[in-house]
């Protein structure tokens, strides 16, 4: 069993996944570390979309701290025309240890910074319609699913959903070997054929808020 065990742990570590054996994050901790994060996520991770940074508040920890593994890694954020991301690199690597940013994704769980006002206009009849691609995923209210790797929707700035859309379909985000939840992505984003679907799926998504 121990065998298997450490088999498994190796193949995992050899597709670039994220195997954290910290301990549960620590809010209070993360609280000093998000200092950082603060000056362009917000101090209620309510994002700013002058300096490009979405929303983070109350986002799944587990889907922040892959994010930062990431970004810190060069697995997101890699590919030369993702300057946006290039901005959030230096940060991620500003955490020292996986425990670190299992404490920031603790804190920013906690966060309750208002949703922003739509700015995408669309079919929110027909969006809904295209958003049944998503659903399986991303479930009916936009909420994630963990056992599907998928995050929460709900509550992200519109702009920010509809750039992360036009990433991983130009390859932007998902083509990098390791980041193999990012690459399921990619297919069902190629399924959105053009703009004006993904503003209707976006401005639907804006429906759930």
């Amino acid at each position: 069993m121990k065998k298997l065990i450490l088999t498994g742990m190796a193949l995992a570590l050899s597709m670039g996944v994220a195997m954290t054996v910290n301990a549960a994050g620590d809010a209070a901790k993360g609280k000093a570390l998000y200092a950082t994060c603060a000056a362009c996520h917000g101090q209620n991770g309510e994002g700013n979309q002058a300096l490009n940074a979405p929303r983070i508040a109350g986002q799944e920890d587990w889907y922040v701290v892959r994010q930062l593994q990431n970004f810190k890694a060069g697995i997101r954020a890699g590919d030369p025309k993702d300057t946006y991301g290039a901005q959030m690199r230096p940060m991620a690597l500003t955490l020292p240890n996986d425990q670190a940013m299992e404490d920031v994704a603790a804190y920013v769980a906690t966060l309750t910074g208002p949703v922003a006002e739509p700015t995408i206009q669309g079919d929110v009849a027909a969006g809904k319609t295209s958003y049944a691609t998503c659903l399986a995923c991303h479930g009916a209210k936009g909420e994630g699913n963990k056992a599907l790797n998928a995050p929460k929707l709900v509550g992200m700035q519109d702009w920010y959903i509809e750039r992360q859309i036009q990433n991983f379909k130009a390859g932007i985000r998902g083509a990098h070997p390791k980041d193999i939840y990012g690459a399921q992505m990619r297919p069902m984003a190629n399924i959105l054929a053009t703009d004006e679907i993904i503003k209707n799926v976006v401005a639907y998504i804006n429906s759930l808020n």
